[in-house]
C-alpha cells in the first residue's frame, strides 16, 4: 500500500486543530478576551515566514512563547498567519507568525492546550487547503470566518515565558 492509498487522518485532525487556533484568535479580534482567558502561543522562530526582530530571534533561537492577555494590539488573523503587536522593554514590535509555525497553543484559564508536530511548507499548503474546505461548511460565515472585522484595540506589552513552569514534574 503506497502513501497515496492511505487517508492521512492524523494530518486532517492536526489541520482542523490549527483551525481551532485561528478561530480562537478571530473570536478575540471580534469580542476581546472574555473573563480570565489568555493565550500562550509557542512558535518556531526559524520557521519560514516568521517575522520577528533580530534581537528576539537571537534571544530565543528555535522557539519562543508569547502571551496574549491584557496588553497587545493590532491582532490580525489570516488563513496562513497571524500578526500582533507586543511591547518588549517598552518598545512596540510587530510579530508575524505562520499558523504552521505554532507548536503549542494554550489557554491556562480553562486548562486547554494543543501541541502540534512541526510541519514543512508543502504540508502547510495541503493542510491549509484542507482547512479551507472544512471552513466552507454551511454553518460558517464564509472563508476566513471573521476576517476583516475590527476588534478591541489594547495597549501593547508582551511577556515571554517558559512552559516548563506549567509542566508536571
Amino acid at each position: 500500500m503506497s502513501d497515496d492509498d492511505v487517508l492521512r487522518y492524523d494530518k486532517m485532525v492536526e489541520s482542523a486543530l490549527r483551525g481551532v487556533v485561528r478561530k480562537s484568535l478571530e473570536e478575540v479580534i471580534v469580542h476581546g478576551l472574555p473573563g480570565d482567558h489568555h493565550f500562550y502561543i509557542t512558535f518556531l522562530t526559524d520557521y519560514p515566514g516568521v517575522k520577528i526582530p533580530q534581537y528576539l530571534r537571537d534571544r530565543y533561537p528555535g522557539e519562543m512563547t508569547i502571551v496574549l492577555q491584557y496588553q497587545f494590539s493590532d491582532l490580525k488573523v489570516e488563513k496562513e498567519k497571524l500578526g500582533v503587536t507586543l511591547s518588549f522593554n517598552n518598545i512596540p514590535e510587530r510579530l508575524e507568525i505562520p499558523i504552521g509555525a505554532i507548536s503549542i497553543f494554550a489557554d491556562p484559564s480553562v486548562n486547554f492546550a494543543l501541541q502540534f508536530q512541526p510541519i514543512d511548507d508543502k504540508a502547510v499548503e495541503s493542510d491549509l487547503a484542507l482547512l479551507a474546505e472544512l471552513d466552507d461548511g454551511p454553518d460558517d460565515a464564509g472563508p476566513g470566518g471573521g476576517k476583516g472585522k475590527k476588534g478591541k484595540k489594547e495597549s501593547a506589552s508582551g511577556e515571554v515565558v517558559s512552559l516548563d513552569k506549567f509542566r508536571k514534574k
